[in-house]
């Protein structure tokens, strides 16, 4: 009688602006291994898939031979999960539509899913860290931009189109700074990291007060936690006018969606209680009164990148497999 044999391992790859991770996970979620290289270095698209293929399989046939690789997941900035495209990307040097499944399909032969970064953190975060058992919660992706995802009576709610979640792109200031999105006055402008060095600058001009950050050439929003820990006011300052801001723009997405927690992932999340503190301070003020100190807002405790991919490798489970190879 034929034996069926079972694949027991997929790829999941998380593109992040700077630099693209890839791992083979398998079925009980463990990292088998684990690999990456700089997104910048790929500005032409058919070249980034290019070396994302060649990777993966080198990669593949070093751990067990590809022929033991079910399905492909691909977390990525701006990808739509219903178009398998990335749409528009203003983080990203591909512009318009990619169609970034297909491609890697094509190349790879596998079934392959593709998703929206923040959704996909989301997921990573239901299943392997802080909100594992939580029904109703927003993930939020802070770094060079601001995504974000959330999850109602344990289903995540992509919307229409797949855009669900984009706080980062509602308006935060009336015609206020210009986004990479093309608007004006987002939310993404003021807290994610170009802002945060932004309203840094800012302060600096608009005060005489002495501050480190005025020593610093090229000024980024991890210098100026670390001039927090030393007591800089200026610094400190910055980070409580982000916190206030980042305060309002999560109370009014809580009192939507009214969630048991929000959880923040992403490179600024680094800042800790310098950006937290604030923040909570002013998302009591302005969250709806029924849920006044009942949403928690914590840091998440996983690894960024085991997270991502870990995510990104329940969207390759969930795929119909397929191979050429059959």
């Amino acid at each position: 009688m034929e034996r069926t044999s079972i694949k027991k391992r997929v790829i999941g790859v998380d593109i992040g602006t700077l630099k693209t991770t890839y791992a083979i996970v398998d079925v009980r979620g463990n990292v088998v291994a684990s690999e990456s290289f700089p997104t910048t270095n790929y500005p032409d698209i058919n070249k980034f898939v290019e070396k994302l293929t060649e990777s993966i399989i080198m990669m593949a046939e070093a751990q067990g031979g590809f022929e033991t690789i079910r399905s492909v997941g691909v977390s990525c900035p701006a990808a739509s999960a219903f178009s398998g495209c990335i749409e528009n990307a203003a983080n990203l040097p591909w512009k318009g539509i990619v169609p970034l499944g297909a491609m890697l399909r094509d190349r790879l032969g596998l079934a392959v899913a593709v998703g929206n970064d923040a959704h996909n953190t989301a997921l990573g975060e239901k299943m392997y860290g802080s909100a594992h058992g939580m029904k109703n919660f927003i993930v939020l992706n802070l770094g060079v931009g601001l995504g974000s995802c959330f999850f109602s009576e344990g289903h995540e709610h992509h919307g229409a189109e797949g855009y669900a979640g984009e706080i980062g792109h509602t308006c935060i200031e009336n015609n206020g700074r210009p986004c990479a999105c093309g608007l004006k006055g987002c939310l993404e402008a003021y807290v994610a990291s170009a802002g945060i060095v932004k309203t840094a600058q800012e302060m600096m001009a608009a005060s005489d007060m002495p501050s480190k950050m005025r020593e610093i050439e090229n000024l980024e929003a991890p210098d100026i936690t670390r001039l927090c820990e030393e007591g800089d006011q200026l610094a400190i300052e910055v980070y409580r006018h982000t916190g206030d801001l980042f305060g309002r723009g999560l109370a009014t997405y809580a009192s939507i969606v009214n969630p048991e927690a929000i959880i923040i992932t992403g490179g600024v999340s680094r800042a800790g209680h310098w950006l937290l503190d604030p923040t909570r301070e002013s998302f009591e003020s302005h969250v709806f009164t029924n849920m006044r100190g009942k949403v928690r807002i914590m840091l998440s405790d996983l690894d960024d990148a085991e997270r991502d991919v870990l995510g990104a490798s329940a969207l390759a489970w969930d795929v119909p497999e397929y191979s050429l190879f059959k």
